[in-house]
């Protein structure tokens, strides 16, 4: 697993650092180049440049997460006011994509015990994971749903989108895995997204269910002890 995971990281970060050095060689040796030429080249190696800190980011939440798996998150924390967040952070991408967000919060909720911060994440993973890819035309609504189910409380995002094939589920929180690899780089999407949700949930005692079929939009359901 860690000779994959230094391989894949290694190609991860290859791809756009070999883009950053190409153009940057054409920008540095050819005299010629004009001033529509450099703005476009300056472009995409600000663009390669922020892909490759995003996931320098990731690796070290990982990182972060992975080292405290062990220690039991003991605040009490509002999974309401999480998800009211997660929408107010998604706002740029809901402002491009024209989607809708359908926030539903029970009221009276008792809060979860938890790490703000790292639920927070999770939320901004889920929310924004649904408006990139479950989102494939304009004017489409993503729900996000927090209430109590049974002894734990429940938070959900659910996408109208293409769905994700049967074969791919069991592989979506690895570290990279990517069902289509081309629409999540040019998504933004490091491959890393669901493999911090997974050791989130994880390291709060929680449950993660990931339900999808083509044509029938994603469901992801996260189930956590009350505080």
């Amino acid at each position: 697993m860690r000779v994959d995971f230094v391989a894949n990281a290694s190609h991860e970060l290859r791809t756009p650092l070999a883009t950053i050095a190409g153009y940057a060689e054409t920008l540095a040796d050819d005299d010629d180049v004009g001033d529509e030429v450099r703005r476009r080249f300056g472009s995409v190696i600000h663009s390669e440049a922020h892909r490759m800190l995003g996931i320098i980011e990731d690796l070290m939440s990982l990182s972060r997460i992975e080292a405290e798996r062990f220690m039991a998150p003991r605040e009490a924390v509002d999974l309401g006011e999480v998800a009211r967040l997660a929408v107010e952070n998604a706002a740029h991408l809901v402002g491009k994509d024209s989607v809708t967000i359908d926030l539903r919060v029970e009221a009276d909720l008792p809060p979860v015990a938890g790490d703000h911060g790292q639920l927070l994440q999770t939320a901004d993973n889920l929310l924004g994971n649904a408006i990139r890819y479950g989102c494939p035309a304009p004017g489409m609504t993503v729900t996000i749903e927090v209430r109590r189910d049974g002894d734990r409380a429940l938070l959900a995002v659910r996408d109208q989108g293409e769905g994700v094939p049967a074969e791919h589920l069991p592989r979506l929180t690895e570290r990279f895995y990517r069902v289509d690899a081309a629409r999540s780089r040019d998504g933004g999407g490091t491959g890393l997204g669901l493999a911090i949700v997974k050791h989130i949930v994880e390291r709060h005692r929680g449950t993660l269910d990931i339900r999808s079929a083509p044509k029938m939009g994603t469901s992801v359901e996260i189930r956590l002890p009350f505080a």
